[in-house]
């Protein structure tokens, strides 16, 4: 089986649902937020850098860049960390490294400076945080895991609501660098996080007949041996590649059509307000026992949403139709941010999930480099921001077509004799796999739930 994250806690010890679930997921609530709004409210501070070290808005654009990349990117790093040393240590050091890289960039002489300090000490710090509180998140939540991924989701609109303005008002209070250092000091806070991601512990006295784990993997590649699991990151990494783009051209969009500076700017605030409800939403919906088994189809379903919101945007030639696409872009938006770990969670399982969400993040971090740049290049080439949204919604719309195609002839579809096996007497789940197959959400599954636990299928398991 896959590699056991190593303060998952003892064989057998049933998923909360509750209790100090709930203190575990506001502390993923507040990982999301930092980890997704900082690289965005950074950008706050941009002008002030321009100024101080006379560069262009291209060289200060690379510090959000780098940050994002490192989110990304070092998610194999973190699936190593997490299986070797635990969630909560890993966790205590990134937020200890996220607050350094801001604190030491308040120092910074240069931009190349800035460049190894918010860009990367920071953006390490932050990875080392998400990942880790997604998989406790998992650890914690089974019936109301999809739930749970929501309201831990909703954080990313709610901290960029928060901390945008809260940068400006230490910009002007304190400039650049005072702004940093108290920033710096804020990331503390992940450290405060990390402490709740306490280890599940099993009940006394049913430690001694648990079965031994299997040998540990830092990182378990035999994920790609999983036909679902292969299906979702290739779907995910189209996903990013036009995902990211309407927010970055949008308010530009809205000037080219003559639209005054601070009502181009109002549209980011009305999407991110609607994100902010749609996530928590998406959540509740994948939770109902009549949906969840079916969750993938549901985020092929948000994937098709969002792309066709994105055609649709091409068309707007006025404010009012601008202000409709941020509308429902961030309903689909939301459904995509609170549904995309939900699914992935419900395909691998506990077991695997350290290592599958660290390598789905790297792929994702090629597409996120190439997705904005790909359509700002073109917006150069023929100077048409329509052009961009229809890329970004061709993108994302053949993304869901993946994910629900792939779904449907290569995992959906299984020969007869799979359709009965594993529905014969089978040993209880604590013997097998012991919480792990408690957990694993019935993902592409063909018979139902049974008092609470899901059989482990051929689709579901490495």
């Amino acid at each position: 089986m896959g590699g056991a994250v190593a303060d998952e806690g003892p064989t057998g010890v049933k998923a909360p649902d509750g209790g100090w679930g709930w203190a575990v997921l506001l502390g993923c609530f507040v990982i999301t937020g930092f980890s997704y709004a900082f690289p965005k409210a950074v950008s706050v501070f941009f002008k002030e850098l321009m100024l101080e070290f006379g560069i262009g808005y291209s060289d200060t654009a690379w510090i959000s860049s780098i940050l994002l990349a490192m989110l990304y990117g070092t998610g194999p790093l973190c699936s190593v960390c997490v299986n070797r040393f635990g969630c909560r240590p890993v966790m205590l050091v990134g937020g200890l490294l996220a607050s350094l890289g801001m604190v030491a960039a308040s120092f910074c002489r240069s931009v190349i400076e800035l460049y190894l300090t918010t860009g990367v000490l920071t953006g390490l710090g932050l990875a080392l945080n998400f990942q880790p509180s997604l998989i406790m998140l998992n650890r914690y939540f089974n019936k109301r895991r999809p739930m749970a991924n929501g309201l831990a989701a909703a954080g990313s609109p709610v901290f960029l609501c928060a901390l945008s303005p809260l940068g400006q008002l230490l910009q002007d209070q304190y400039g650049w660098r005072g702004g940093f250092l108290i920033l710096g000091g804020l990331l503390l806070n992940c450290c405060a996080c990390a402490a709740l991601m306490r280890p599940l512990e099993a009940p006394r006295g049913a430690g001694a007949g648990a079965p031994q784990r299997p040998a540990r993997r830092l990182l378990d590649l035999s994920v790609f041996r999983d036909r679902g699991f292969v299906i979702y990151a290739a779907a995910a990494s189209i996903m990013v590649l036009g995902l990211f783009v309407p927010p970055v051209f949008v308010v530009s969009y809205a000037k080219d059509l003559g639209v005054p500076d601070t009502r181009a700017a109002f549209l980011l605030t009305v999407l991110g307000f609607v994100d902010i409800f749609a996530r928590p939403a998406a959540g509740f919906l994948a939770g109902l026992p009549k949906v969840r088994p079916y969750s993938v189809y549901l985020f092929s379903f948000a994937m098709f949403f969002n792309g066709f919101t994105d055609l649709a945007g091409s068309t707007a030639g006025d404010y009012g139709g601008l202000a409709v696409f941020c509308v429902f872009f961030g309903i689909s938006y939301g459904m995509v941010g609170a549904l995309q770990f939900e699914v992935l969670m419900a395909i691998v399982g506990t077991h695997t999930f350290s290592s599958a969400i660290g390598l789905v993040l790297l792929l994702e971090a090629i597409a996120v480099l190439i997705g904005p740049p790909s359509g700002g290049r073109l917006l150069d080439a023929t100077h048409v921001y329509q052009y961009v949204f229809i890329l970004a919604g061709a993108e994302v719309l053949a993304a869901s077509l993946v994910l629900l195609l792939g779904n449907f002839f290569c995992i959906g579809r299984k020969p007869a004799g799979a359709a009965t096996e594993g529905q014969g007497p089978q040993p209880p789940a604590d013997n097998r796999d012991g919480v792990d197959s408690r957990e694993v959400e019935h993902f592409l599954k063909a018979e139902p739930e049974k008092q609470g636990e899901v059989a482990h299928t051929p689709e579901t398991s490495v």
